[in-house]
């Protein structure tokens, strides 16, 4: 049980520990010895649910994914409920789970959920869902932190008027990348969250506490939405930059294709000079190296006013 639970309530509140123990059991994961004792007094059996939800007589297993912050990393964290009509079992990572603290302070100000299986579920996953926020303010928050490099990438030009390339933009498009990740296996979690709130929802016939699990799902959809939201923004992000560094590849390889159209005539000019023909008129002409040079100038103007003209200098 987590260690939170065990501090008095606050004067005037009528949370009860004791009871809480009565009707929610916390399991480490890796606790072989407490799962078996689990599994011989009250028949619960992880192993046979799996990551699914599953249904026996007794006990309905309820798995989720909980995304929480740590710093600045974020961790990703299989939870398991095993729900029946009077205890709550949860397979957690590790005892105490700090992403409970919240559930557990809901019930300190609302002691009624402590009354029930129900309504500590119902607490738990009101932490989940608000560690699923905080998650999803941290990617949107490190989308604004790249908003000037966002912006100087879609312009091209950096703060020293340099041209943009792929190079420069690597480490910009590998933390929105990570982003874009983070927001997706929200959405992800979300999805079996809101599942189990319905579960959650199925199993509860207590009219106050059922106003509340629909309010639960609302902000799980509306937590659902908010990364919905960050990943398409993301998503338009990459597009933009993407499409801005095509842009620049293209112009550059414009460039190599004009002047090449506007060097070919003249070059092909001086190669058939280079030939070692045995008489070649132009050479006796007094005139020859000039007419020679102003044929060539011609041979270069004339594909470069073509260009032009078609506005593919622009």
């Amino acid at each position: 049980m987590n260690d939170n639970i065990l501090n008095p309530a606050p004067p005037g509140s009528f949370f009860d520990p004791e009871a809480l123990r009565t009707v929610w059991t916390q399991v480490d994961a890796d606790d072989e010895d407490a799962l078996a004792d689990l599994s011989f007094n009250r028949g619960v059996d992880f192993a046979v649910a799996g990551n699914r939800v599953w249904e026996t007589d007794t006990y309905v297993y309820l798995p989720i994914v909980v995304d929480s912050k740590d710093g600045e990393v974020i961790q990703r964290q299989e939870l398991t409920f095993a729900l029946s009509h009077d205890h709550l079992v949860t397979l957690q990572p590790k005892i105490p789970f700090e992403i409970f603290d919240k559930g557990i302070a809901r019930m300190r100000r609302t002691p009624m959920l402590a009354q029930s299986p129900q309504g500590v579920m119902y607490a738990l996953l009101y932490a989940v869902n608000e560690s699923a926020e905080r998650v999803v303010d941290f990617a949107s928050a490190a989308l604004e932190d790249m908003t000037d490099e966002i912006t100087q990438a879609t312009n091209g030009y950096d703060v020293r008027g340099r041209d943009i390339g792929v190079s420069d933009m690597r480490e910009t498009m590998a933390r929105m990348n990570e982003a874009e990740e983070i927001v997706s296996r929200i959405q992800e979690a979300q999805l079996e969250l809101a599942r189990a709130a319905r579960h959650l929802l199925s199993e509860t016939s207590d009219a106050p506490l059922v106003l509340l699990i629909e309010t639960l799902a609302a902000d799980i959809n509306g937590v659902k939405e908010h990364a919905s939201f960050e990943h398409d923004k993301v998503r338009y992000l990459q597009q933009a930059i993407m499409t801005s560094l095509d842009i620049k590849q293209n112009q550059i390889v414009k460039v190599f294709t004009i002047i090449t159209a506007v060097f070919l005539p003249p070059t092909l000019i001086a190669t058939f000079y280079g030939m070692n023909f045995t008489h070649m008129p132009e050479l006796a002409f007094e005139h020859g190296f000039l007419l020679t040079t102003l044929l060539t100038l011609v041979a270069a103007v004339i594909p470069l006013w073509y260009i032009k003209r078609k506005g593919w200098l622009r």
